[in-house]
C-alpha cells in the first residue's frame, strides 16, 4: 500500500499547490500602469467606469464600489437607520466581517441555523428567529449558491423587514435566471485577493434604489457633498459636510484591476464549474463523502468547493487528514468556523457548539479544495490522487 508522506512516504507532488491564488494576467498589470502614469489614483473616472459595468453586468439599476465588502455591510444598515435595540438574523456560517457589522452598528446578531445539505441559511429557522426587535435578515450565499432569495423574500415581506445579501462568493452566480446583485434587494460583494473577482481589496454594493445609493456614495467619502475629483473642476473647491460619513471609498488603483477581471468573470467561472464537476465525478463513488449539492435554478459561482466527509469512516481525523494532505503538498481549508463558536460570541452570547447543531456538524466535516481558473489538469489529478492515497490507506 502507498503510504502517506505524513507516515513516511513519498509526497504526491514535489511543490505544493495553494489554494486560492488571484487570477491576475498582463492586463491588470499594464491597466494598474496605466492609472499610475495618470497621476489620479484615488477614486476618479475609473471606479465610475466599474461601476456602470458592474450594474450592467449584474442588471442593478445603482452600483457603488467600495474599499471592502465589510464597508458595504456596514454602510448598508447604517443607511437603513438600524440601531440599538434592533436585531439582525444572520448566519453562524460565515466569516466574521458578518456579523461584525451588525455589532459595530449598535445591533444584535441572531443567529438561525443553515441548511444541511447546501450550508445556506434556513428559511423554516429565520421564522423560528424572528422577535418584535428583528429589522433585517443578512443571508450568505455560500460557496457562490445563492440562497433561496423568493422564500427569504416573502418573509420580509410578511413581516416588514430588510434584506441585505451578503454576496461576498457570488459575483457571477444566478438564481431562477438573474444575476445575484440584479438590485430588487441590496447586495454587498467582495473583491478580496482570494474572490472570484479580485481588486485585491475591495468590494461593492448593487441597488435599484437611487436614494439609497446616494446616501452609500455620501457616507463613503467623509459625507462630503463633492468626492476628489469633482472638486478639480473650474470652482469645485467649494463643499459641505451635510452627514458624519467615512473614510470606505475605493481607488482608481484597485478599479483598473477589476475592470478587466470582470471581463474573464464569466469565462473563470465556467473553468470553476468544470473542475467542480471533476471533484464531483471522482467524490460520489464513495458513499462517506458528501459532494456540494446545486439546487434547481441555480448557476452557482463555484468560489468554494466545500466537501463534507464522514471521518468516522476513516482512521484520522478532520485536522490531521488535513495536515496530511499538507504532507502531500495540497492545500486545504476549513469554511467556515462557526461564528457561535468564536471566544468573543461565546462570552458575550453563551453560546454552545450545538446551539446551531446543523452548522457545528458541517463545521466538524467539512474541506475545502483548492478552485481557480488557472489550475491544470495536472494539478487536478495531483489532488484526486492524494485524496485517494489518504483514503485508501485510512479506510475502515
Amino acid at each position: 500500500m502507498n503510504k502517506p508522506a505524513i507516515e513516511g512516504g513519498n509526497s504526491v507532488r514535489d511543490v505544493f499547490l495553494p489554494f486560492s491564488p488571484p487570477d491576475i494576467h498582463d492586463e491588470e498589470i499594464n491597466a494598474v500602469t496605466e492609472v499610475l502614469k495618470s497621476k489620479w489614483i484615488t477614486r476618479g473616472k475609473k471606479c465610475e467606469e466599474f461601476e456602470n459595468l458592474l450594474a450592467e453586468y449584474t442588471g442593478a439599476d445603482y452600483v457603488v464600489v467600495l474599499n471592502s465588502a465589510t464597508a458595504g455591510l456596514f454602510l448598508s444598515l447604517k443607511i437603513a437607520g438600524i440601531g440599538d435595540g434592533d436585531e439582525i438574523i444572520t448566519t453562524p456560517y460565515t466569516f466574521a466581517a458578518t456579523a461584525n457589522v451588525i455589532l459595530h452598528s449598535g445591533a444584535k446578531p441572531v443567529f438561525a441555523d443553515i441548511e444541511a445539505d447546501t450550508f445556506l441559511i434556513s428559511p423554516q429557522e429565520i421564522r423560528k428567529k424572528i422577535s418584535p426587535n428583528t429589522r433585517a435578515v443578512i443571508p450568505i450565499h455560500f460557496a457562490g449558491h445563492p440562497a433561496e432569495i423568493d422564500t427569504l423574500t416573502d418573509i420580509a415581506k410578511l413581516h416588514n423587514l430588510i434584506i441585505i445579501e451578503d454576496a461576498a462568493h457570488a459575483i457571477g452566480a444566478e438564481y431562477k435566471g438573474k444575476k445575484v446583485g440584479n438590485g430588487q434587494q441590496i447586495a454587498v460583494f467582495s473583491f478580496h485577493a482570494v474572490k472570484n473577482l479580485t481588486t485585491a481589496e475591495g468590494g461593492a454594493v448593487t441597488t435599484n434604489d437611487r436614494n439609497f445609493a446616494e446616501q452609500m456614495k455620501l457616507y463613503s467619502l467623509h459625507g462630503q457633498t463633492k468626492d476628489a475629483f469633482a472638486k478639480l473642476l473650474a470652482g469645485g473647491w467649494k463643499y459641505d459636510i451635510t452627514v458624519p460619513g467615512y473614510k470606505f471609498n475605493m481607488t482608481d488603483i484597485q478599479a483598473a484591476i477589476g475592470i478587466q477581471q470582470l471581463k474573464r468573470l464569466d469565462e473563470n467561472r465556467k473553468k470553476r464549474e468544470e473542475i467542480a464537476g471533476q471533484y464531483s465525478h471522482f467524490f460520489k463513488q464513495f458513499d462517506f463523502i458528501k459532494i456540494p449539492e446545486v439546487k434547481k435554478g441555480i448557476t452557482h459561482g463555484w468560489h468554494l468547493y466545500p466537501l463534507i466527509i464522514d471521518f468516522s469512516s476513516l482512521r484520522i481525523d478532520r485536522d490531521r487528514f488535513i495536515l496530511a494532505l499538507g504532507k502531500e503538498n495540497i492545500s486545504s481549508n476549513v469554511h467556515f468556523i462557526p461564528l457561535h463558536t468564536m471566544s468573543y460570541y461565546r462570552k458575550t452570547f453563551g453560546f454552545k457548539p450545538y446551539d446551531f447543531p446543523a452548522a457545528y456538524s458541517v463545521f466538524l466535516n467539512e474541506i475545502s479544495l483548492p478552485l481557480y481558473p488557472g489550475m491544470r489538469a495536472k494539478d487536478v489529478n495531483d489532488i484526486l490522487e492524494a485524496f485517494s492515497k489518504l483514503i485508501t490507506y485510512y479506510k475502515k
